[in-house]
């Protein structure tokens, strides 16, 4: 038979992140102080993050150690399985061999504990008693409530509304593990009550979520803030995932041609592609394509703007220089409620401006028509975001057997849509609908950006 599962051993799994700063062709944007307008300093940072992190974020170590007490928490589910999605190939008669990186099997169902469980210990290392975060579509949320309650933190999460009332699970989940988690806006602070104010029926986005938990941070004196995606030390948490991926692509026999993931902040698929990109940017992979999927109705990457931004609605967290929809930005209420923030990690933007990955963007209804193709062969239930990277991965494969190519292409498939079914339940009925590329709230919100001194 044909060898489907590549495994690793605990042994085999990467003792360092990978730090993509060391080998970028030139170097980031600096973050801008969201008052002063001017580069950001670790004093700057020191309000709402432990000072390792600070540190990780600034780093230009190539690779950076992971604390034994982060990977003990680690073997709980890692190393992941990669798969050849041999039922998959069958189903679309392509000669593509398609692989996929499974990241569902942590206890929260996603690849978010990857950073969750190391933001978790370097907080408690620093003696943080309480986080404040965000989270779209809970994903984030649940992974933080998890590692926060290994390591014996308060955890509060503000969970954007919209997604809040569709995944009612996402917050039982969270509370089973110690978290509080209210929906946003929310009345517990300042940007939530004006926001409510203005409408009350708002129902919320990843930009204001995070406005409540910098404003909750800066607050207490007790409490600190954790991102779930967007920042360097973020993704670089997550590139165990890629140098795992690495080394069961070459047990397979084989390199990737194309690797696909979704993006929202950027945090998953950045885990997946940076190892590989160090290739192509280098000169060992010239012709490796990675490709970034975003929904249609939320296209940072593909109708964004490339300029510096808030990172929350309220203007209280870092400006970055990233594609931008504008920090005012409220999309429409879809399903992939983690694919919704109004900009994108800079790392990934950089790489993008510079041409080492592209972007496309997919309407809501064919991710899901995917997502059902995808479990009534290979048998997972994909989370809606990973159903955009399904997607694009057939739509791949299909061009592989109009072209008569056999390519090989690697899947970052983030998580389970278990918590997700009505979701599905929408499809499945014919309920489920597209939202169009919001031109008219994009070009007023872009209106909103901050005024940046020459």
């Amino acid at each position: 038979m044909a060898q489907k599962k590549f495994t690793l051993q605990e042994k085999d799994m990467p003792r360092q992140w990978y730090n993509i700063q060391a080998d970028l062709p030139e170097p980031l944007p600096p973050y801008l102080h969201p008052a002063t307008k001017q580069p950001l300093g670790p004093a700057d940072l020191a309000p709402l993050f432990p000072m390792e992190l600070i540190k990780q974020e600034v780093s230009q170590e190539r690779y950076i150690d992971i604390p034994e007490e982060v990977q003990e928490v680690y073997y709980l589910w890692r190393p992941t399985t990669l798969y050849r999605a041999y039922a998959l190939e069958k189903a679309l008669d392509t000669p593509a061999k398609i692989f996929y990186k499974y990241e569902g099997s942590s206890p929260p169902g996603s690849h978010k504990p990857n950073t969750a469980v190391a933001q978790a210990y370097y907080n408690k290392k620093e003696g943080v008693k309480r986080i404040a975060t965000e989270t779209g579509a809970g994903q984030w949320g649940s992974s933080l409530a998890f590692a926060c309650k290994l390591f014996d933190i308060e955890c509060k999460v503000y969970m954007v509304r919209v997604s809040y009332n569709q995944k009612p699970y996402r917050r039982i989940m969270m509370e089973t593990w110690g978290a509080k988690c209210v929906p946003s806006p929310s009345p517990d602070t300042k940007a939530g009550r004006d926001m409510l104010a203005k409408d009350p029926d708002c129902p919320g986005s990843l930009g204001l979520a995070i406005s409540e938990a910098v404003e909750d941070a800066f607050g207490r004196e007790d409490t600190k803030y954790s991102l779930g995606s967007v920042l360097n030390h973020v993704l670089m948490h997550q590139t165990i995932i890629g140098q795992e991926a690495m080394k069961q692509m070459e047990m397979a026999g084989y390199y990737p041609d194309i690797i696909v993931g979704c993006v929202g902040g950027g945090s998953n698929f950045a885990g997946m592609f940076l190892p590989f990109v160090k290739d192509k940017i280098k000169g060992k992979k010239k012709d490796l394509r990675i490709v970034c999927v975003e929904p249609e109705s939320c296209p940072t990457l593909t109708k964004g703007l490339y300029a510096y931004d808030y990172g929350d609605v309220a203007g209280m967290a870092p400006i970055a220089k990233m594609f931008t929809l504008g920090h005012t930005f409220m999309p429409p209420p879809v399903h992939a409620g983690g694919l919704r923030y109004h900009g994108m990690a800079p790392i990934v933007c950089h790489l993008h401006k510079l041409g080492f990955v592209e972007a496309r963007a997919v309407p809501q209804v064919a991710t899901f028509e995917a997502g059902v193709t995808f479990a009534r062969t290979e048998g997972i239930i994909s989370a809606p975001e990973t159903n955009h990277a399904i997607r694009a991965t057939i739509d791949e494969a299909l061009k592989c057997k109009q072209e008569g190519k056999s390519r090989v292409i690697l899947l970052a498939h983030s998580g389970h849509g278990h918590f997700d079914m009505a979701a599905y339940e929408s499809y499945l009925s014919g309920k489920l609908q597209d939202y169009a590329y919001p031109e008219a709230l994009v070009k007023e919100a872009l209106k909103s950006l901050p005024q940046i001194p020459a």
